[in-house]
């Protein structure tokens, strides 16, 4: 449902580099029984909504073609259904699309308070890689003195994953590209940090190899990864960066009793988003209340700049989030 009031919202003129996104003005949604309208404050920029601007992640049906997987700001408006919140309130999101606009609307129940302390600015790129490490990380059952593997460690959802990892009590194993950033990981809790232009594979067989990955990469690295998997073993896969199809040497699998899941949180059902985003605030928001668990930097661009903050985030330098600010 939709009114005939307008707002500013990046806007995809097609698929493909940067420079096809710009801000124009498209209708303000009205939120439904079950929904909200959330006035954005920031919203994060992920790996997702780079692969939805080339092209190749759409929305599910229903949703919002607008790019943008999570946002923080405050309530607007409530459907007539909603009696948790009130308009005024601070929130955080997490969607299925629509984040890059003034307003968003959303279930009530993907909705939940800003982290304590932190500024709805930097909480804006908490949602998203906080909810798809929790959850994933549940799925591989991750445990105590197993070892973890996370790919691109400097980024989002790899800064994060790292910092989970270690209250796990898990080890924690890490790629990336440069030395800075290989840093960068260690000061995280990093307990091996390796460049992946070298050989990772025989860096993490020599430690001892690992028992859970999580992967953004797909097809270039599944080979790799399963030399790397533990008896045991879970591979997580939440990206397609490295491509979509591979060859799987299923004997060699078979003799790891290893595992291969592939997951996606923009698709999931409202009720399983609502477990998801209500485990982070219980469990996260703690965390990082407490200092077990701090936030990484966030370079913030404003809206009218999404073109340079996409080519920012397609050279591959930034370390932790990208944000954008709406309002």
């Amino acid at each position: 449902m939709s009114s005939d009031v307008m707002m500013r919202a990046v806007i995809a003129n097609g698929a493909g580099e940067p420079d096809v996104l710009t801000v124009g003005e498209i209708e303000r949604p009205r939120p439904a029984a079950d929904q909200v309208l959330i006035k954005v404050v920031a919203a994060g920029v992920n790996r997702a909504d780079v692969m939805q601007r080339r092209g190749f992640y759409p929305p599910p049906p229903g949703e919002p073609e607008t790019i943008g997987l999570e946002v923080s700001g405050h309530i607007a408006e409530v459907g007539a259904d909603v009696t948790q919140w009130s308009p005024g309130q601070e929130c955080v999101a997490l969607l299925a699309g629509g984040g890059y606009a003034e307003y968003v609307a959303v279930n009530a129940a993907q909705i939940v308070p800003p982290p304590p302390g932190v500024d709805l600015v930097t909480a804006a790129g908490l949602v998203e890689v906080s909810c798809t490490v929790v959850s994933n990380l549940r799925i591989a059952n991750l445990s105590a003195g197993e070892t973890f593997l996370v790919h691109g460690g400097a980024g989002g959802i790899g800064s994060f994953a790292i910092q989970y990892a270690k209250h796990l009590d898990a080890r924690v194993i890490t790629t990336a590209s440069s030395p800075d950033k290989l840093e960068f990981c260690r000061t995280l809790g990093a307990d091996l940090a390796v460049s992946y232009r070298e050989d990772w594979v025989r860096a993490v067989l020599d430690f001892g190899g690992t028992d859970v990955i999580l992967d953004n990469q797909g097809a270039r690295y599944l080979a790799m990864n399963v030399d790397v998997l533990n008896k045991d073993g879970r591979l997580v896969i939440i990206g397609l960066m490295g491509g979509r199809k591979a060859e799987l040497d299923l004997g060699k699998l078979l003799n790891k009793r290893g595992a291969v899941m592939a997951t996606s949180l923009r698709s999931r059902p409202v009720a399983q988003k609502a477990e998801v985003i209500d485990a982070v605030r219980d469990t996260v928001w703690p965390l990082l209340e407490s200092g077990q668990i701090r936030t990484v930097p966030t370079k913030v661009f404003d809206l009218d700049d999404v073109v340079a903050a996409h080519e920012y985030f397609d050279s591959g330098n930034h370390q932790g989030k990208l944000v954008l600010r709406v309002s």
